[in-house]
This record gives C-alpha cells, structure tokens and sequence, in this order.
C-alpha cells in the first residue's frame, strides 16, 4: 500500500500506474483509493489521509470548490500531482503535524 494526503475541498482526478495513465479496461476495475479516518492539521489546514494500491504511482488532484482558488491561478486551473508515500512516511508526517484543537462551542 501506498499513501497521500489531500486537503478539503480537492479531490482525485486522473491516476498513473507503471504503463501511464490507469486504463479501466485493461484492468477491468477502477484503481483502489480509499480515504482514511485520520487527519494532520499544518498550517490551519485539515489534510485527509488515503490509501491507495501498490500499482498506483501518482495522482492528479484538483480543487472541487472554485472558491479555494485564488484568482490568478483560477484563469490557468489548478491541478497538482501527487506523488505517493510509504506507510513509514505517512506516520511521521501525522506525528509531525499541529495537534487538533476542536473549537469548544459556547454553552
């Protein structure tokens, strides 16, 4: 398995595997890519943690909400590859990460 992390409000576009780009006939299946239930807080910023199999090398990803983009990148679109990481990888980076501190609403 192999990892990657993605903020809120992007999501997964097109996925590379050792041939190019992920053909769905070929394998007769969409690439396995789950989102797991753990978070790293850097910089006010929640990213997700994904799983994804051996066979995927890269991801695109790109913003789902056209407010997330600044203007100036907003007339070129925005779209960034996503190089994948190891579990050990992974790991280091959610130790690393801020710690969450959940807003306490008032009572």
């Amino acid at each position: 398995m192999k990892y990657f992390f993605l903020s809120d409000g992007w999501t997964i576009g097109r996925v590379w595997e050792l041939g190019g780009l992920w053909n769905e006939s070929a394998w007769r299946r969409k690439p396995q890519i789950s989102q797991i239930n753990l978070c790293a807080w850097e910089q006010g910023e929640k990213l997700w943690l994904y799983r994804v199999e051996a066979a995927v090398l890269m991801v695109e990803v790109k913003p789902t909400d056209p407010a997330l983009v600044d203007a100036a990148t907003q007339a070129i679109g925005q779209v960034v590859l996503k190089r994948l990481i190891t579990a050990d990888q992974a790991i280091e980076r959610l130790c690393a990460a801020e710690a969450y501190q959940p807003e306490v609403q008032p009572r």
